[in-house]
C-alpha cells in the first residue's frame, strides 16, 4: 500500500505505540482487500457492548486506556447490553454490568462518546454526501451509505478502535464507486403503508439477494418514506442481506434516476415485490402460542416521533404482559421532557436506555425469565432473535400496542 508521510510516521511510532499498532492493523485489512491507499475518515463508531467483547475484550481496552492511548478522531459508541439502572429488575447478572462499565471507561479515557446508541445519525452525528468513515454496526452504515451518501464499510470493533486512533481506514469497498453502483433492479408493486411495512420490504429484497456486495436499486414507490422508513428499511436489507447499501430512485442523493444508480448501464437483474409479498413475509413470523412472552419496541433503538407514537398508544392503559421500550440517552432524555417516558411507564411497560434487545444477554433472559415468544414491530429483531432461541413474531406497531394491552393475539 502506497501509504503518505503522516502515515509513515505513525508506522515508524513516531505518533505513539496506539496509533502505531492502529495503523498497523489497517494496512493489514488493507493489503488483504488489495486497498491501494489509505483515506481520511471524520468519525468512527464502535460496536463495543459487554456480552460480544466479554473479558478479553474489556482487557484489552484497558490496557491501552493504561498506555495512554487517544483518539484522533471522534468516536460514538453502540448500544450495550445492559442500562446500569435497570439490569436487576429484569434479571440480568451484575457481572456483566461491571464488565460493561470497564469497558465504556476504558473507551471514554481513550476519548471516545459514551453514547450507547445505533442511531447515532438521527441524533449525535449527521453525515453527508461523499465524507469518508468508520462506522461499525450494520444499521448506521447502511443509512450512511444509502441515506447520507457517505461513505463507509461495515467496520468490526477493532477495525473502528485502529480507525479512530489514527484517522484513517484503508480505501477499499463502499469508499470505490465501483462498489456503490446498483445490481439489481428492486420493482415494488405492493407499497408499504407503514413503519414495521417498510423492514419488511427490506427483509424481503435482504433474503433474496443476501450478500455484502449486492446493491439494491428500489423503484416504483408511490411516495417518499420518512425518516424512521428508511431507517428499518435500512436496518433489515444489512440483516437479512447483510447489504451495506442501497438506492432508492428519486429518494437517496446517489440515485437520482435508474441510470445514476447503475452508473450509466442498465440493469443486468431485476426483482419483483408483488402484492401480497409483504403480507408473506408477516405470515413468516406466526406466534406458537396465544400469547406473547414480551413485546420489544426499539431494533434500532427508538426515535422520539417513535416513542411518542407508541407511549400515546399506551396512555391511560395497562399492559398484561412484559413490555420493553429501547431508546437512546438523547431520545430518552426528551421522551423525559416531553412527558412520552411517564406515559409509558405508567402504563407498566419498561423503558431501557442505551441497550438494543438482542444485545441484551437474551439468551440468560429467555433461560431466567422463561421467555419465548417475542412481539416486535422491527423486522430485524424478528430476524436476530431467532438465533437465540425465541419465537419471533412481527406486527405493525399500533398491533404491538394493542396485544400488548389484551395480553394476547386473538381478540
Amino acid at each position: 500500500m502506497k501509504l503518505d508521510s503522516e502515515e509513515r510516521e505513525m508506522l515508524a511510532g513516531a505518533a505513539g505505540p496506539a496509533a502505531r499498532w492502529g495503523i498497523e492493523y489497517q494496512r493489514s485489512v488493507g493489503e488483504f482487500f488489495g486497498a491501494e491507499r489509505m483515506v481520511a475518515v471524520r468519525s468512527a463508531h464502535i460496536h463495543c457492548d459487554g456480552e460480544a467483547l466479554g473479558e478479553p475484550g474489556a482487557a484489552f481496552l484497558e490496557d491501552w486506556a493504561r498506555r495512554g492511548a487517544r483518539l484522533a478522531i471522534p468516536m460514538t459508541m453502540d448500544p450495550r447490553s445492559t442500562d446500569p439502572g435497570r439490569a436487576r429488575e429484569i434479571g440480568q447478572d451484575d457481572a456483566i454490568v461491571a464488565e460493561e462499565a470497564r469497558i465504556v471507561g476504558a473507551l471514554t479515557a481513550m476519548g471516545a462518546i459514551p453514547s450507547n446508541t445505533c442511531i447515532n445519525y438521527q441524533t449525535l452525528d449527521v453525515p453527508h454526501l461523499g465524507e469518508r468513515l468508520a462506522w461499525g454496526d450494520t444499521g448506521t452504515v447502511i443509512w450512511a451509505n444509502s441515506v447520507a451518501g457517505a461513505r463507509s464499510n461495515f467496520e468490526g470493533g477493532p477495525a473502528a478502535l485502529a480507525a479512530a486512533l489514527t484517522g484513517r481506514v484503508a480505501e477499499y469497498g463502499f469508499h470505490l464507486d465501483e462498489h456503490r453502483r446498483g445490481t439489481v433492479l428492486v420493482e415494488v408493486e405492493d407499497q408499504p403503508r407503514c413503519l414495521t411495512d417498510w423492514g419488511a420490504l427490506g427483509a424481503l429484497v435482504g433474503r433474496a439477494y443476501p450478500d455484502y456486495w449486492e446493491v439494491p436499486v428500489l423503484t416504483g414507490l408511490e411516495r417518499n418514506p420518512a425518516p424512521d422508513e428508511l431507517k428499518h428499511l435500512g436496518a433489515a436489507l444489512a440483516s437479512y442481506g447483510s447489504q451495506a447499501m442501497f438506492h432508492m430512485i428519486g429518494v437517496t442523493p446517489e440515485a437520482r434516476s435508474v441510470e445514476d444508480a447503475f452508473g450509466g448501464e442498465p440493469p443486468e437483474r431485476r426483482m419483483s415485490v408483488p402484492p401480497g409479498a409483504l403480507a408473506g413475509l408477516y405470515e413468516s413470523f406466526l406466534p406458537e402460542r396465544g400469547a406473547p412472552d414480551l413485546v420489544v419496541f426499539g431494533t434500532p433503538q427508538l426515535s422520539l416521533l417513535e416513542f411518542r407514537r407508541i407511549a400515546e398508544g399506551l396512555a391511560g392503559r395497562s399492559v398484561r404482559t412484559t413490555v420493553f421500550l429501547t431508546t437512546s440517552a438523547q431520545v430518552r432524555a426528551g421522551a423525559d421532557d416531553y412527558g412520552y417516558t411517564e406515559l409509558a411507564r405508567a402504563a407498566g411497560a419498561v423503558v431501557l436506555t442505551g441497550v438494543c434487545f438482542y444485545l441484551m444477554t437474551a439468551r440468560e433472559l429467555a433461560r431466567t425469565r422463561g421467555f419465548r415468544t417475542l412481539l416486535t414491530d422491527s423486522a430485524k429483531l424478528a430476524n436476530t432473535v431467532q438465533g437465540y432461541g425465541y419465537n419471533p413474531v412481527l406486527r405493525p406497531t399500533d398491533e404491538c400496542v394493542e396485544i400488548a394491552v389484551r395480553g394476547r393475539f386473538a381478540a
